[in-house]
């Protein structure tokens, strides 16, 4: 009895859908790392769905709705910058390790203090979103871009889409299906290979359009609730510290690669072509990346971050680690 009572109980919530790797392998091989590292002293569970929408993440886990959550960072824009700099547009490449390693080097070095109200545990990078053409005409240039209705991920790839013309509709990816399902929209830009086959929009997607360089990527932060937080000794702290940080950040991105990689060799069985896009089409999509940038290094430099140097480092670091 004394045994049991002594153990540490970690809720940790899952936004994605049941059957997501996040909620039937990432986090549930984290909570088996975790007893283990801490010999069965803290142990967990995740909810068989999610208790909070994928935007409040972070206030569930403030609040202590639930102990821990991953946090889409696009969506806490106006809560943290750092989380933010492996988001800037035409700054990725499509190695997600390489991004993860290089993403939580640049947290370390510039921002490791930026999640003051959650202990943060890890940050990952997954495979880039991509532009999705929903009709038989690929989107290979920029009147055709123009002349479309998008579903785009909130942030800067709507904010891109927006600048050089497109009719835009933004939701979190969890809520791309109904937009895209329905006939919403003729096209959707944001999502990867695993996204695209998670959310259920294969059936409706014809043709996808590829760029130099990844237009965008995407990042999120792991973090538990600091008052269970400070349940776990020190000792046990830094044995769950020593399995999460780019640990786990690996584990997910590492899937995301693996499962993107495999739709996209099925694209000739699926009925889905590749088109290059024209480069006036990626020129005018840097050209509407540029402010959103300078927006976000304005906001970060005002918050006491040094966004050229961190971002500087990011990309430096994600070309070295690419090779």
């Amino acid at each position: 009895g004394s045994t049991a009572s002594a153990k540490t109980r970690i809720i940790v919530n899952c936004f994605w859908p049941p059957q997501h790797f996040v909620c039937q392998k990432v986090l549930p091989g984290w909570l088996e790392a975790v007893e283990e590292a801490t010999e069965g002293r803290v142990v967990g569970n995740i909810p068989p769905k999610s208790v909070a929408p994928p935007p409040e993440q972070l206030a569930s886990v403030e609040k202590g709705i639930v102990d821990a959550s991953v946090q889409f960072n696009g969506l806490i824009g106006n809560r943290v910058n750092g989380a933010l700099t492996a988001m800037q547009p035409f700054s990725g490449t499509f190695n997600g390790p390489a991004m993860t390693q290089a993403a939580w080097e640049t947290n370390r070095k510039f921002y490791a203090d930026e999640f003051d109200t959650v202990e943060l545990l890890s940050q990952w990078v997954i495979t880039p979103g991509r532009l999705f053409s929903n009709t038989d005409t690929p989107i290979t240039t920029l009147d055709e871009f123009k002349s479309r209705k998008m579903w785009a991920l909130p942030g800067p790839l709507a904010n891109m889409a927006k600048g050089i013309g497109a009719a835009v509709v933004a939701t979190p990816a969890v809520k791309s299906n109904e937009v895209i399902a329905n006939g919403v929209v003729d096209s959707h830009m944001g999502l990867g290979g695993d996204a695209i086959q998670s959310f259920q929009v294969i059936p409706y997607t014809k043709s996808m359009t590829t760029f130099s360089q990844p237009i965008y990527t995407t990042s999120f932060s792991f973090f538990i609730n600091k008052d269970k937080w400070a349940e776990i000794s020190p000792e046990d702290q830094d044995a769950i510290r020593g399995i999460s940080q780019d640990r786990i950040g690996m584990v997910a991105t590492g899937l995301w690669d693996s499962v993107s990689n495999d739709v996209y060799s099925r694209f000739d069985e699926l009925g889905i072509t590749v088109h290059d896009a024209d480069p006036a089409l990626e020129t005018a999509l840097v050209d509407a990346a540029a402010p959103i940038t300078d927006a976000w290094k304005e906001k970060a430099n005002a918050a006491g971050i040094d966004a050229d140097a961190a971002l500087a480092f990011y990309r430096q670091r994600v070309k070295e680690l690419a090779q």
